[in-house]
């Protein structure tokens, strides 16, 4: 469950056709613009590469308004941007058509934009590989020049360069295919692919929870490729259907629940020219998880593998003659091996590797040799590592993201050689950089807690060259949020985002907008994931969001706290940091909480009222897990372990378990088109709460996945959101009276699209 900011426009669940809920006045306009800017972020520039000479800078970016990206080229020397390349050009007034499996691929990549969502650089800079409806096209810097690549018939995905840029790789239906750019001829490199047996694709545990979104990888000299052959015979085919649409067929995928059948993965070296695959060798059946695959000029070939139930992680050098494995190293941990797709990074003489590690009780950045030992401790676990950056080997420094306060993430850079790190940033909020080749330039991305995000070219030295231009509309707002550390020691960082008419005299009801499970911070220095919290504290409430334990960067215990324990300690935590909101700010009224959260946010919404009614009066519920079992098997054996051992973790974390005992307004809010929470979980937990005779609310978004992005459905979902939540937590303060009660009851609405 990989996750993303469950509110955010463009990301986020919506519906339409909702009946009763009021319009607002003509006047107000918030809801729309941001619904169709999405959060005010369209227009802003996206994925911003520098070319390895650190001339020049590209980037994507939409029109403020039209979700579909260009590709941009910001020159460095004279400080100008010009247009490189638009969907328009290629597709000469053609609409965009995307096949199931690359819906599939930006869905489990969270991509809900159109155009050029991607692009790849040629080693030397020359050359820009883009994929657009299905085909392939190479752009020439200097001259401008398009070529569109002539591929065979079928589905294209995951194109790639050779290391020399004279040819391109991809997968075709399946199985793996080299096309020589010079002679435009395309060469078979593996057989025998089918929906159930691919090669080079990645599975869809590894690109749902390992963020490995590749499955095959070049060798340094462009001569052989590795690639991940999927077996997924065994594993349970789920369908997606669409309802309303009888009359379509219904879309297979390969699921893998908890407990049963994964899809079997072996790797594979076969020359690019084609030819017999050498198979590597490895302990399967120990290591069944492929976690990363890196091959590297003089490191060679490492694989990065794991148990199933992730408690073990080892990482392999392999030998590309032979296909025989050695271990260079071993990650243990008691509850969990959270994996980092950043490491092993060698070092171009192939003397050692990064590595990071949560054995001295934190993320720690280490050097190791190149047989795998410990040479030095780089980031100490104190420092609050967040990732890694660039490595600059002529400078000999390493540059990272790290803070030990979890609302803030800063770049640092560290000597190769050891010593003490220096930060690069002080500013507060949420840092990242993306780094030339040669480390001359880089990009600083920035989002602060009272402005946009913004991005800026630096030199190696940090002096500014200029920042890469937005055509974004600026909000009419600020969020005004607050962020505090409540409750005893450790304590818990909550934010709290009050009406911008507050008045101090009132007390508000509460909307705590949760997530509160692994992976992810809601509680962060960025205002821009904010304007619908912001917008919803408007209507008459104060909203709150509250980081408990098994949220990261607060050390190894703070995380794992959550093992086999999702149903009371996530929850638990919620309640605590509430009332210590509560205790510090008499304006909330806890007598009047309600709670909504997307996801594992979604099962949390209905958990607390659920469990917890005497502190929650109302949940609104997106795209809920009502029972683990059926979630994936990386994710959900990774916290609540293996079925047969732990049964009791499995209904203790089920929201099946309490179906029987609701007593507040729970509104369930799904898309029928999930493949991620399929929407068997919400009928599930529907049926079970109807079984029990408690009422309801369902509103079923026909044909919307686990990301909906319709403009006009998230405008209509917030108006519904926040009658649902004045009808029934009261009314809103005078000052601000918010939208008005709805004007009757419905137990099961249906949205359509």
């Amino acid at each position: 469950m990989s996750w993303w900011a469950p509110w955010v426009v463009g990301l986020a669940s919506g519906l339409a056709c909702l009946g009763a809920v009021d319009q607002p006045p003509a006047t107000d306009t918030f809801l729309r613009d941001y619904a169709e800017t999405r959060g005010f972020s369209l227009g802003r520039p996206v994925k911003p590469q520098p070319t390895p000479d650190g001339r020049a800078v590209l980037f994507l970016r939409a029109q403020a308004r039209l979700p579909k990206l260009h590709l941009f080229e910001f020159d460095v020397s004279s400080g100008q941007t010009r247009e490189l390349l638009t969907p328009e050009q290629l597709l000469k007034g053609a609409e965009e058509r995307l096949s199931p499996e690359e819906k599939a691929r930006r869905e489990r990549m969270r991509v809900s934009v159109g155009g050029f969502t991607d692009f790849q650089l040629s080693a030397d800079g020359a050359l820009i590989l883009l994929s657009l409806g299905g085909k392939l096209f190479v752009f020439e810097r200097a001259t401008g020049k398009v070529q569109a690549l002539k591929t065979g018939p079928g589905v294209i995905l995951d194109p790639k360069f050779s290391p020399d840029a004279k040819s391109v790789a991809y997968v075709r239906d399946h199985d793996l295919y080299v096309l020589d750019l010079a002679r435009q001829k395309e060469r078979r490199v593996t057989k025998g692919g089918s929906a159930a047996l691919t090669h080079g694709l990645a599975e869809f545990v590894a690109q749902e929870e390992m963020d490995r979104f590749t499955g095959y990888w070049w060798s340094p000299d462009g001569k052989f490729i590795a690639y991940e052959e999927a077996d997924a015979t065994g594993v349970e085919t789920w369908f997606v259907a669409d309802p309303a649409k009888p009359e379509s067929p219904s879309v297979p995928s390969f699921y893998p629940r908890p407990g049963k059948a994964n899809v079997r993965v072996r790797l594979g070296l076969a020359p690019a020219r084609g030819g017999s695959t050498l198979w590597v060798e490895w302990d399967a059946a120990r290591y069944p998880y492929l976690a990363r695959v890196d091959w590297h000029k003089q490191g060679g070939l490492t694989l990065m593998v794991q148990t199933r139930d992730q408690k073990e992680l080892a990482l392999l050098w392999a030998d590309p003659r032979r296909g025989r494995t050695s271990v260079l190293l071993t990650e243990r941990d008691a509850a969990w091996v959270n994996l980092d797709q950043e490491v092993p990074r060698w070092l171009e003489d192939g003397s050692g590797f990064l590595w990071t590690s949560e054995r001295e009780g934190g993320r720690q950045l280490e050097l190791r040799n190149k047989g795998g030992d410990l040479a030095r401790v780089l980031v100490p676990p104190s420092a609050g590592y967040r990732g890694l950056v660039a490595v600059d080997e002529a400078a000999g420094q390493v540059y990272f993201r790290a803070s030990p306060d979890p609302t803030e993430c800063h770049l640092h850079r560290v000597p190769l050689a050891g010593g003490e790190s220096v930060a690069l940033t002080t500013e507060p909020g949420l840092h990242s950089a993306t780094f030339a080749k040669n480390c001359a330039l880089y990009v600083h991305q920035f989002a602060a807690l009272k402005a946009m995000p913004k991005s800026v070219v630096r030199r190696r030295d940090g002096a500014l060259v200029a920042e890469l231009p937005s055509v974004a509309e600026s909000p009419p707002f600020m969020p005004r949020m607050e962020i505090q550390k409540v409750g005893e020691e450790p304590g818990f960082y909550a934010k709290v985002i009050r009406p911008r008419e507050f008045d101090a005299r009132r007390k508000y009801p509460v909307i705590v907008s949760v997530y509160g499970g692994p992976q992810a911070n809601t509680v962060q220095a960025n205002a821009s994931g904010q304007f619908l919290n912001q917008w919803l504290a408007d209507q008459g409430f104060v909203v709150v969001s509250v980081d408990g334990r098994g949220t990261p960067g607060r050390g190894r215990d703070w995380e794992r706290a959550i093992s086999k324990q999702f149903g009371t300690v996530p929850l638990a935590d919620q309640v605590a940091g509430l009332q210590a909101l509560g205790l510090r700010f008499p304006e909330l009224d806890l007598a009047r909480v309600g709670i909504t959260g997307w996801s594992f946010g979604g099962y949390m919404s209905a958990l607390a009222v659920l469990r917890r009614p005497d502190v929650f009066k109302a949940a609104a519920a997106g795209a809920p897990v009502s029972d683990w079992l059926d979630y994936d098997t990386h994710y959900t054996e990774r916290y609540l372990g293996l079925p047969d051992r732990d049964a009791a973790a499995y209904q203790e974390g089920s929201l099946l378990t309490y179906a029987g005992g609701l007593t507040r307004p729970l509104l369930l809010i799904h898309g029928t088109a999930d493949d991620n929470v399929y929407f068997r979980h919400t009928l599930k937990l529907a049926d079970a709460l109807f079984r029990a005779g408690n009422e309801f609310e369902l509103l079923p978004l026909q044909g919307f996945t686990h990301m909906v992005p319709d403009p006009v459905v998230n405008e209509q979902l917030w108006l519904h959101i926040a009658a649902f939540f004045s009808e029934h937590l009261g009314p809103s303060p005078p000052a601000h009276e918010g939208p008005p009660k709805r004007q009757r009851r419905v137990l099961i609405r249906n949205a359509a699209a």
